[in-house]
């Protein structure tokens, strides 16, 4: 098809995640025709610097022949196959013994789903049957974060505390509650250790106020993703584990975009000895190049279900979990996270990133900074020293991400003014240099606009009155 025929049918039968479906029909879709390394290339030939990792996700960089070797073997070796009536094969086997030793010691046992919305639905799941099995049916409540993100399923997307997955989905659910993110930019806490004690007080608030017998788990995300890059303090996630701990509520990480070095470490969790009871993953265990997510779970969850149906299925299950092919590929993304040097490379090179978005605060659209590893974000603001963000009739991140465009640059412009970046692991000094020569020149180019000047020297002539 011709790309004006491959626009007008995507314009009439594809429907797409998260966008106006009008909207879309009047723009018509952006194709992306191949990648390499750090770089798309849409349909126009026009080549595109991805500092986004697709979506949070191909954090190995585009085009690794091994990948596609990997795949490609199995493939031809066992396309499918049967995770049911005692099934199995080795690629899935392995990866889940890997992901064992290299997780949080108190993950022993992996359920492996199709993406990170599945895999969040099926912890619920497991959640509900563990107390219920345990004879505790009335632990139905579930705790998560303002501004969370926990996936679009039917469940999840209750989890998820973000308007545009509750807005005529009947959501949130009865059971589901909310407790205030841990966002230092949007609050006045004195330190770092107000913020955590004042996160640890709201989730024993709302747990004496719900009752602990009826909360079955907080979920949390060690950072915020989709709700804007919202980067804790050191020893807010450990104080957060140990409170569900000492409460008697299961703790769940939702590592699906933190996890697989995007943070520094494999697993966020890491970095401050964090255990959880169960955690979630996706995106970069495949690094993208297959559907693929999982559910790590404890030892004592694993036994109390186990042992709760001796005689009867856990009816729960779906047809292409652990397929070969996404474990094959798993495995050969796992190696090059380590021994193909990645993670190292991340490691080596998130101080770069740190320096060149916190260089940014210089500008007059720049209002905070904050990251870890190679996951970060930029937040807009009309008036630094208030904080006040800009009109939404001004539809700021449709132009940041227009003029991003047309310099080449691909990165998240969230609907609050915020910008989100992921560059992938396998990102070079030089491509570091060139996303933030690109960055700015964005910023400079959407500040040239005569309503955002204004709006900015609006909010000036405020201040000094």
């Amino acid at each position: 098809m011709s790309i004006s025929s491959l626009i007008e049918a995507d314009r009439k039968h594809l429907i797409h995640p998260v966008v106006n479906y009008r909207a879309h029909e009047a723009r018509g879709v952006t194709i992306l025709d191949s990648a390499h390394g750090s770089f798309l290339r849409d349909a126009q030939g026009n080549e595109l610097l991805d500092a986004f990792s697709g979506l949070w996700c191909v954090n190995v960089g585009y085009g690794h022949q091994s990948i596609v070797e990997a795949a490609s073997r199995q493939m031809a070796k066992l396309p499918y196959a049967t995770g049911y009536f005692h099934f199995g094969s080795a690629p899935a086997i392995e990866l889940a013994a890997q992901l064992v030793e290299r997780a949080p010691a108190s993950l022993q046992h992996v359920y492996f789903t199709l993406g990170g919305s599945d895999a969040v639905d099926s912890a619920v799941r497991f959640i509900t049957h563990y107390f219920n099995a345990t004879g505790r049916p009335h632990k139905k409540q579930f705790i998560s974060l303002e501004r969370g993100y926990h996936g679009s399923s039917s469940v999840g997307s209750g989890l998820t505390a973000l308007p545009t997955f509750h807005r005529h989905f009947d959501l949130p659910l009865p059971h589901q509650h909310y407790i205030a993110s841990p966002y230092a930019y949007r609050n006045s806490f004195a330190d770092d250790a107000a913020l955590i004690e004042a996160s640890v007080s709201m989730l024993r608030a709302k747990v004496d106020e719900l009752g602990a017998d009826n909360v079955a788990a907080f979920f949390c995300e060690p950072i915020q993703g989709s709700g804007g890059v919202i980067v804790p303090p050191v020893g807010w996630l450990k104080a957060m584990r140990d409170a569900c701990r000492a409460l008697g509520i299961l703790f769940v990480a939702d590592e699906v975009i933190t996890g697989f070095g995007r943070t520094g470490p494999l697993f966020a969790c890491e970095a401050e000895h964090v255990e959880p009871d169960l955690m979630t993953v996706a995106k970069g265990l495949t690094a993208g190049y297959a559907p693929m997510g999982a559910v790590l779970m404890s030892d004592e969850l694993y036994r109390a279900i186990a042992d709760a149906s001796p005689d009867a299925p856990i009816g729960h299950g779906y047809t292409y979990s652990a397929h070969p092919v996404s474990a094959a590929i798993a495995l050969e993304v796992m190696r090059l996270y380590h021994e193909g040097g990645l993670l190292a490379n991340a490691q080596t090179l998130a101080p770069r990133f740190a320096q060149g978005l916190d260089a940014l605060l210089e500008h007059p659209l720049v209002g905070d900074s904050r990251h870890r590893g190679l996951l970060g974000a930029l937040e807009l603001v009309a008036d630094k020293e208030t904080k006040s963000g800009f009109d939404a009739a001004l539809k700021l991140p449709d132009r940041i991400a227009a003029a991003a465009y047309r310099n080449r640059l691909i990165f998240r412009a969230f609907g609050d003014n915020i910008l989100g970046f992921a560059p992938a692991l396998s990102y070079t000094a030089d491509e570091f240099d060139l996303l933030f020569e690109r960055l700015r020149r964005t910023l400079d180019d959407v500040l040239a606009e005569p309503d955002v000047r204004a709006a900015i020297d609006r909010k000036a002539r405020a201040v000094a009155c």
